[in-house]
């Protein structure tokens, strides 16, 4: 198959980089990591390994392929819709955090597939990405049900030794990993701590009031997702993901903007749809915008 990874940063560099050891992979991504790619390969270390040789460009527009994986941040998913309308694409999943594939569906006439994946990555180098957990990528039909597309997509993952699922269900996937990225991702953001440190009483707390706000606001949008499960999914990933360093706590501490727009924003801007106060992502997303204008980020 014929892949596209539109934003090859840690988690795109991830997955490319593990499905071109048997698909025909193009990395788009900034210059100094794709021109080390491009001459030198990929090094993939840690939980997974490999040395593998995507093809790897900074060039957005003119691309061909099957599927087109998007990756980059939320906040450039329009941008990257743009680039994608100047390409040959069949498909389109986007592996990103918050509620983005709207954005894509919207601007492209390709079919747009939902996905989320729980690899951890770590862009350490030029040409070196360390794999630092390894999780799953589930993936499926933007408004759910059965999609041969999907399975293709999904046959393709499996075939490069990617845990995949397929499901059926994925406008709850979709806003249960909401869920979850509102409370952990702001949380350890804001208390520069690893998703481990959750586990405790006060953060804990806090982390389960954003995801049950973003369960209630999941259910007015018509998906069932019951606030003792976003609790659950909560606990289940700190477990799970103890020692990592959450992809906004990597922004923070890179002195980047982070994605609390398409996560905490996101669930704000939906319940006030429905006149609906979600006091604690409402905090989260107001303390990190104002650290973000502080940095000049915003």
């Amino acid at each position: 198959m014929r892949i596209l990874v539109f934003g090859a940063g840690s988690l795109g560099t991830l997955v490319g980089g593990l499905l071109a050891s048997v698909h025909d992979v193009t990395l788009v991504g900034r210059d100094r990591h794709v021109s080390r790619v491009s001459k030198t390969g990929l090094d993939i270390v840690g939980a997974e390994s490999a040395h593998v040789s995507p093809a790897a460009t900074t060039t957005e527009t003119g691309h061909g392929a099957d599927v087109a994986l998007v990756t980059v941040k939320s906040f450039d998913t329009r941008a990257a819709a743009e680039a994608l309308e100047a390409c040959d694409v069949d498909a389109v999943l986007s592996l990103q955090n918050g509620m983005t594939e709207e954005v894509l569906e919207s601007s492209l006439d390709v079919p747009v597939l939902a996905g989320t994946a729980t690899y951890g990555a770590r862009l350490v180098a030029p040409g070196r990405v360390e794999c630092t957990g390894i999780g799953r990528v589930v993936l499926g039909a933007l408004d759910g049900g059965t999609s041969p597309l999907a399975e293709r997509v999904g046959k393709a993952f499996r075939d490069a030794d990617i845990r995949t699922l397929v499901a059926a269900d994925m406008p709850r996937r979709r806003w249960e990993k909401l869920a979850v990225n509102a409370g952990i991702n702001a949380v350890t953001a804001l208390s520069r701590v690893e998703n481990g440190r959750l586990a405790s009483h006060e953060a804990r707390e806090v982390a389960h009031r954003a995801a049950r706000e973003t369960a209630r606001v999941a259910r007015f949008e018509g998906v069932r997702l019951p606030n003792r499960v976003a609790r659950e999914a909560i606990d289940r990933v700190v477990d799970q993901t103890a020692a990592n360093r959450s992809s906004m706590l990597q922004d923070v501490e890179a002195g980047k903007r982070t994605e609390v727009d398409a996560i905490n924003g996101a669930v704000v801007d939906t319940a006030t749809k429905y006149d609906y106060e979600v006091p604690t992502n409402r905090t989260l997303a107001a303390l990190l915008r104002a650290w973000e204008r502080g940095e000049g980020l915003r």
